[in-house]
């Protein structure tokens, strides 16, 4: 299978190697061993240095950058230098990925598709509509264009196979011509831990909270300061560990020295999961997950398999993807997600019934598993054979 695959993510080149800004990239490395040829494309950011993720084995078509899709007339300024590139890109593949719907390249590169008689899956990882209503509340127009390329995604997948992240983004497809439910998991088998490997304490003098993602309007931060509070009020124990970046980092910041909370709060930024994010993981005593959408959060199953106990918000697909494996509150309730800290500490059965349930779910969407089912799903777009795997 000869696959090219668009997404809106920032890439860099160094030495003649391409380094991927997110870990999408370290699933596109595993999925190209299912191929005979991956090419992706994306922005080349001009910026110096390495990202965190190697694509090794990937080839790589650079798009003209911009710094956000929000930033609507930079990104049509690039248009019509993205999509010859991506013209040339389709004169040796089969088949065709496009993830979106944003921004508007992904509609016109599945129309290339199309026009070139390639075989085209869609992908769809998050429910952008109210993605944007979060994250850009006071811009109507990115909102407006953000119901549009749903609106156009959703017409276009009733003549296209469509792969989506997570059970809630099935049913917005439900009347795709084809479907793959998908998750991007960056687990190997070897990751998982079991349960002769759970060294945790909760009768110790410190608890470790920790919270994983960006620090953007859609992921909720500032309720973290909140939870905190009120877990503090219930338990003095408690430390925040917070991973991630994002426009609201200093709002937070803020937030935590309002309420007096700062001085046991510990900011790590960004941490890659081969770079230290593992050991956050398996030295933390719960994982709380605040955020107002999703489709299915990827820290859930490094969680799941870290055997890390789970407090999250119900919204998305969480729900069915985590129903009996995590307890889950309504978004936006700090004292709910504070009490859920407090019944995991004092429950131990509770706690062991949980991540047990989680483990096993970890151990079937591995990163491996994952990326099979999926070539095998683009395979048949392409009419090729599977690949030989190196």
């Amino acid at each position: 299978m000869r696959l090219a695959v668009y997404c809106d993510y920032s890439y860099r080149v160094q030495d003649g190697r391409v380094f991927a800004e997110l870990p999408f990239g370290v699933f596109l490395r595993e999925l190209a061993t299912h191929c005979e040829r991956l090419v992706v494309t994306g922005r080349l950011d001009p910026s110096p240095g390495r990202y965190p993720y190697e694509m090794a084995g990937v080839e790589f078509v650079p798009l003209p950058h911009y710094q956000s899709a929000a930033q609507i007339g930079s990104v049509i300024r690039t248009i019509p230098a993205a999509a010859r590139r991506f013209w040339r890109l389709l004169d040796d593949v089969e088949v065709a990925w496009i993830l979106g719907p944003n921004p508007p390249q992904a509609l016109l590169f599945a129309a290339l598709v199309k026009a070139r008689r390639k075989r085209l899956v869609l992908g769809v990882r998050q429910n952008l509509p109210e993605l944007i209503s979060h994250r850009h509340h006071d811009k109507p127009l990115v909102r407006f264009a953000a119901v549009a390329l749903e609106a156009a995604f959703r017409l276009l997948a009733r003549t296209s196979a469509v792969v989506v992240v997570g059970p809630d983004l099935a049913r917005r497809y439900h009347a795709a011509a084809e479907l793959h439910v998908s998750y991007v998991s960056l687990l190997k088998a070897d990751d998982i831990m079991g349960a002769e490997e759970d060294r945790r304490v909760y009768d110790g003098d410190e608890l470790r909270l920790l919270s994983v993602g960006r620090l953007d309007p859609e992921k909720n931060p500032l309720l973290l300061a909140d939870v905190l509070v009120d877990a503090l009020r219930r338990d003095p124990r408690w430390r925040l560990h917070i991973c991630g970046e994002g426009s609201l980092m200093t709002s937070l910041r803020r937030r935590l020295r309002e309420l007096k909370v700062d001085d046991r709060t510990v900011f790590h930024g960004y941490v890659p999961i081969d770079d230290g994010l593992w050991e956050l993981y398996r030295s933390s005593h719960v994982l709380l997950h605040v955020s107002l959408t999703e489709g299915v959060p990827q820290v859930l199953l490094e969680a799941f398999a870290a055997r890390l106990p789970v407090v999250a918000t119900a919204v998305g697909g969480v729900p069915e993807f985590a129903q009996g494996r995590a307890l889950l509150v309504a978004p936006g309730e700090a004292d709910a997600a504070a009490r859920a800290l407090g019944e995991l500490v004092s429950d131990r059965e509770l706690r062991t019934r949980l991540v047990d349930s989680a483990e096993s779910l970890a151990r079937d969407h591995t990163l491996e598993a994952e990326c099979t089912r999926l070539a095998s799903f683009l395979r048949r777009r392409s009419g090729s054979r599977p690949a030989r795997r190196p």
